[in-house]
């Protein structure tokens, strides 16, 4: 049983002035594994206070400066690969598959940003004016659980290129991987207050980040509703927001593709982090005179999609990471039976052998239209619902009637023709026959699926601020 009872603030491991404890369970048995000691709203106080004292000579530093913190941080969490994996499993029921490729992506993210560093001109000019691209200040750091340190490795990355400081904020659930983080970055010595982490909940820590004046920008990665909320406090102060919100993503299998391949791809996409992600292609879209081969396809892949123990390298679905959120999950495989949708495979309750963790049966709906609850609100677990189409225009007004707009996917055999569909998708980033990530690329979303772009030229400029010296000739 584990107790983590230190946050940290100025370089220092710190005993918070929070008395609250929150448990940490198993997503896989549901028994306690630990509990983490809460911050309240004075270590949040006390954390934005040393990151706005940093500040002051932080921003002044060099990018090749920058590059060397980039990299002694980078340093540090690859002499820790094996634990970032395990704690990943263990506490979050991550997949092996899924957490293997989450922290490739943490060690890239600090490559991209020194990429960036080494080619981003921070003065430029622009008509006959000098404009300097200064460091927007202290920046707030609100992440959820579903891939808690790979979004701390790619907003801290890109906030410390910039020249800023951070106060971050984990989902409480993920103290454990936290923890690990937060020895790393003590271990690569950077300046103090620069990095600032306080546990706590979002109604006390991530209100105080929200609304203390000394905090210029926010980074949210969480559900569509707590941005609203984090936006509507942050406008109060004028703060900077980056929100990358929830997601339907829909993904479009035009006639002419290879379905023994497509199919595969859009069950990988629909459950990805076994469904427990804002990008996952939840909406498929087919040709109408396809759907008997879909069905028949599907019937053949699911079954290589195991279900079971997030260690085992096998595994492609894990746990809900709370008994919560697998009653969400259960609450719309019920929803989308009551609207009249038929269950192709899987359906209400647990897989098998599996009755003691949070396991759901990876479900895909047919005979789903697009009005359905299951097909228009984000669900977060493995559950695909299809949806026909008739022509390919009327498949891109399907994808596009939506109130989301993060991700999308388009299948063909003819990349002109993906191309051409993929242009027409409101989305912020669209996968055109495949599944990637593109690190000098922007990502975020359309319409509710947040404000703003993360990542590359684009990423960065969100947490600077263009001052212009205009000096008459």
């Amino acid at each position: 049983m584990k107790t983590i009872d230190k946050i940290y603030i100025n370089g220092e491991f710190v005993t918070p002035k929070g008395t609250e404890y929150f448990d940490l369970i198993s997503p896989v048995t549901n028994e306690k594994l630990g509990k983490v000691l809460l911050g309240n709203t004075e270590d949040t106080q006390n954390a934005i206070e040393a990151a706005k004292n940093a500040f002051k000579t932080f921003s002044k530093t060099t990018p090749s400066e920058r590059i060397q913190y980039l990299e002694k941080i980078k340093s540090s969490v690859e002499k820790r690969k094996d634990d970032f994996i395990n704690i990943m499993t263990e506490e979050y029921g991550g997949t092996f598959q899924f957490a293997s490729v989450s922290y490739d992506y943490m060690l890239k993210s600090f490559d991209s940003a020194i990429n960036l560093l080494n080619s981003y001109s921070f003065i430029k000019t622009m008509g006959e004016s000098e404009v300097q691209m200064t460091p927007i200040g202290v920046v707030g750091i609100i992440i959820p659980w579903n891939s808690s340190n790979g979004f701390i490795c790619s907003k801290l990355s890109t906030a410390i290129a910039a020249g800023c400081t951070t106060v971050i904020k984990p989902s409480e659930m993920s103290a454990q991987q936290t923890q690990l983080m937060i020895e790393c970055l003590h271990d690569a010595q950077l300046p103090k207050g620069i990095v600032n982490i306080v546990n706590g909940l979002g109604e006390i820590v991530g209100a105080e980040i929200s609304r203390n004046p000394d905090i210029s920008k926010i980074s949210f990665t969480g559900s569509t509703n707590v941005g609203k909320i984090i936006a509507k406090e942050a406008i109060n102060t004028m703060k900077r927001v980056t929100l990358e919100l929830g997601g339907k993503s829909p993904n479009i299998i035009l006639d002419d593709a290879d379905f023994s391949k497509a199919i595969p791809l859009a069950i990988a996409a629909a459950f990805m982090n076994s469904g427990q992600a804002c990008i996952a292609g939840t909406r498929l879209l087919i040709p109408e005179n396809k759907l008997d081969e879909v069905k028949s396809l599907i019937k053949e892949t699911i079954p290589n999609f195991i279900v079971g123990d997030p260690k085992n390298p096998n595994t492609a679905v894990g746990p809900m990471v709370s008994e919560k959120q697998f009653n969400r999950v259960q609450d719309y495989i019920q929803t989308g039976i009551n609207e009249g949708a038929e269950i192709l495979i899987g359906g209400l309750g647990k897989p098998e052998g599996l009755e003691s963790g949070n396991f759901v049966k990876p479900t895909v709906f047919i005979n789903v239209n697009n009005q359905m609850r299951i097909a228009k609100e984000e669900i977060f677990g493995p559950v695909l619902s299809v949806i026909t189409y008739k022509t390919e225009e009327e498949a891109i007004e399907i994808a596009n009637d939506t109130t989301y707009g993060l991700q999308a996917y388009v299948s063909s055999s003819d990349s002109k023709r993906a191309h051409n569909v993929a242009s027409q998708i409101n989305a912020g980033r669209v996968q055109i026959n495949g599944i990637g990530h593109d690190p000098m690329a922007p990502f975020g979303g359309f319409k509710q699926s947040g404000i703003g772009r993360e990542f590359g030229t684009i990423g960065l400029e969100a947490y600077l601020e263009p001052r212009a010296l205009i000096q008459p000739k």
